[in-house]
C-alpha cells in the first residue's frame, strides 16, 4: 500500500466536459465582471498584471477578457486564467449554482483509501481555490475532509515537469506516492521524480484511447 495518493481531476476524477463546458461556460460570461468588479483584490491585480505580461496586451478590460477567451478555447493552462476561474468557480458553488460530479467509482474509491490510512492530496491544473470549492460542493456532500494537501501550477508548477512532482514530494515528506492522471504526459513527468504511477483511461474521455507506455492502467480507481 503506497502512503500517498495523489490525484489529477479533469478526466481522471470528473468528466472533462464538466470542466471545458459546464465550468468555463460559467466562467466565461464573468471574468470581464469580476476583473472590474475586484479591480482592488490583489490576487485580481496579480492575475491582470500576469496577463499583461504574458500577451503583451496593454488595453482595457475588453482586450483582457479577450485573451482569457483565447486561452479558454484552446485550453491554455495558464496561471492567471486559472486564477481567475478558480474564484469566480468559488462563489458559483457556494452560491448554489455549481455542483461538482464524478464519475461513479471515484468517492467509493476515496473513501475506502481514507479509511485505509492513505493520505490523499490533489494536483490540477485548476486554481487550489477552484479545487477546495470543487471538493466542499458536490453531488456526494462535502468531501474536502478526505484530502491533505491541494496544488496547482502556482504552487507546485507545470504538471509536465518532473521538477513540479519533486517540489511536491518535499511537501508531502515522503517518496513513497502513486499519481493517477489520464494524461501520459504528467505520469512521465511524476516517474521521473521517482513516483510510481497509474493512467487512467476513461473511455469517452479525450485520453481514453491514449498509448500509456510503461504505466499501470486502469479504467476505473
Amino acid at each position: 500500500m503506497t502512503e500517498w495518493v495523489v490525484l489529477d481531476i479533469e478526466g481522471t476524477l470528473s468528466a472533462t466536459d464538466q470542466v471545458l463546458v459546464t465550468l468555463y461556460d460559467y466562467a466565461r460570461p464573468r471574468l470581464g465582471p469580476w476583473i472590474d468588479e475586484h479591480a482592488d483584490d490583489p490576487a485580481v491585480v496579480e492575475a491582470v498584471a500576469q496577463i499583461r505580461e504574458l500577451s503583451g496586451v496593454d488595453g482595457g478590460t475588453d482586450e483582457l477578457v479577450a485573451v482569457l477567451h483565447g486561452w479558454m478555447d484552446s485550453d491554455r493552462k495558464v496561471t492567471p486564467l486559472k486564477t481567475l476561474q478558480g474564484l469566480i468557480w468559488q462563489r458559483g458553488y457556494a452560491e448554489g449554482d455549481l455542483v461538482a460530479e464524478f464519475f461513479p467509482d471515484v468517492v467509493p474509491a476515496l473513501r475506502e483509501w481514507h479509511e485505509q490510512g492513505v493520505k490523499l492530496a490533489v494536483f490540477s491544473s485548476g486554481s487550489v481555490a477552484g479545487q477546495v470549492a470543487f471538493f466542499a460542493h458536490t453531488t456526494d456532500g462535502d468531501l474536502t475532509s478526505l484530502f491533505e494537501y491541494h496544488f496547482d501550477t502556482v504552487n507546485a508548477g507545470p504538471k509536465r515537469e518532473a521538477s513540479s512532482y519533486l517540489k511536491i514530494a518535499s511537501v508531502l515528506g515522503s517518496t513513497d506516492i502513486t499519481f493517477y492522471s489520464d494524461v501520459p504526459a504528467e505520469l512521465d513527468a511524476a516517474v521521473e521524480a521517482g513516483w510510481q504511477t497509474v493512467g487512467v483511461a476513461r473511455p469517452g474521455e479525450p485520453y481514453g484511447d491514449a498509448d500509456f507506455g510503461p504505466h499501470r492502467t486502469v479504467d476505473a480507481l
